[in-house]
């Protein structure tokens, strides 16, 4: 085995340090996420909390390793976003923006860290209120987390990303919701975010990915949005776009000055990883990023919209397909939901009878209340509850 490959080799799931910086980096992301959701109530202005989240994951992920003597990349491996209502993704704005949150909105808190590389991401959905969300907002939530549920009992070895597709789209349905289109699944290595195994939320003509098979050491990030809309969400600003991603493989010579002096503080600080414009000298920013996007140094990521009155939910969980079955390492307990719908689709419910683990199956997750969503919410929460204590100073 040449030295290549035994360092490819160790640097998946089959050793146990990897393991390791992956559950650290996921304990770290678990606990930002409970700290930002609990900073959700009205008036909250959105800036502060992306701040929030990403200052908590840089502080924490920077007290791990301190002490070796190889440097260990670590911090935030995806910015904390907080999209309201019928805004779909990526909204984390920049520090002059003063866009607060109201009662009643509808809140998608995605965020993510690494250690050394090795990616842990979440998404959430919340409702800024008190009590039990119901109506077409508990469908669109409990549509998102049913089929993060079943997406968690199909993401296995031998298993298909085509399988995973159908089954989401199918679960969507049963809430009367879209499963929202151009989402896509990565599985996760070490500083890569977006690998080349993906799954697909809508399988159409426009957006082709190779059929793959799920394998035991792999990681993926789980990525569900859900809509009471169309799912075909719309780009209504560019200039609300703050999240970039370096891309690695292109080169170009800027032009301007400002470019270069904002694409050297790119490539220095955030060399991988996406980030926030926010992290960088704003004026210079702002007219430095244009150029990089154009010539394809930098990939964003668009802040996307349904129409207003429409429901969006997110859902995304970071799952390890460990050799005795799937570790859900992500995870954050939902409010109570009361849904319109039930789940009466035999499929789905024996999708959802499926264990996680390959040694005992569906240990305790078989539990069917009258609604379909019952039994995913006490599993949702259950990976949570050590967290969930210990995050709360």
């Amino acid at each position: 085995m040449s030295d290549e490959e035994r360092e490819e080799k160790e640097l998946d799931l089959s050793s146990p340090e990897v393991v390791t910086k992956y559950k650290s980096a996921a304990e770290i992301v678990n606990k930002a996420l409970q700290l930002v959701s609990g900073a959700c109530i009205p008036k909250a202005k959105i800036v502060d909390l992306c701040e929030m989240g990403d200052s908590f994951i840089r502080e924490q992920s920077g007290n791990m390793y301190k002490n070796v003597k190889k440097k260990i990349e670590r911090g935030v491996a995806f910015p904390t976003c907080v999209s309201v209502n019928n805004t779909v993704c990526h909204f984390s704005p920049l520090a002059s923006d003063e866009a607060v949150l109201e009662e009643g909105d509808m809140l998608k808190i995605d965020l993510g860290c690494h250690i050394d590389g090795f990616i842990a991401v979440v998404a959430h959905t919340r409702v800024v209120q008190q009590g039990p969300v119901t109506g077409r907002q508990a469908d669109v939530i409990a549509a998102a987390n049913t089929a993060a549920e079943v997406a968690l009992r199909l993401v296995r070895p031998g298993k298909k990303n085509k399988d995973v597709t159908e089954a989401i789209q199918k679960v969507a349905a049963a809430y009367d919701c879209k499963i929202v289109e151009g989402v896509l699944s990565h599985q996760l290595k070490q500083f890569v975010i977006d690998g080349n195994k993906v799954v697909l939320s809508i399988s159409n003509p426009e957006t082709r990915v190779d059929d793959a098979e799920f394998e035991e050491n792999e990681v993926y990030a789980i990525d569900i949005v859900t809509s009471t809309g169309e799912g075909k969400p719309k780009l209504l600003d560019e200039k609300q776009t703050t999240i970039y991603k370096r891309a690695v493989d292109k080169n170009y010579h800027l032009k301007m000055k400002a470019s270069r002096f904002i694409f050297s503080e790119i490539s220095q600080k955030f060399p991988i990883m996406p980030f926030t414009a926010r992290a960088l000298e704003e004026k210079r920013a702002r007219l430095g990023l244009v150029e990089c996007v154009n010539h394809d140094l930098l990939q964003p990521y668009p802040v996307l919209h349904e129409k207003p009155g429409d429901y969006v939910a997110h859902i995304k969980f970071t799952v390890l397909l460990m050799p005795n079955g799937s570790d859900r390492i992500t995870s954050h307990p939902l409010q109570e939901l009361q849904p319109t719908k039930t789940i009466d689709d035999p499929e789905i419910k024996a999708w959802l009878a499926l264990g996680t683990k390959t040694k005992k199956k569906g240990g305790g997750k078989k539990k069917k209340g009258k609604k379909g969503d019952k039994a995913e919410e006490s599993a949702e929460a259950e990976p949570m509850d050590e967290t969930a204590d210990g995050a709360q100073e």
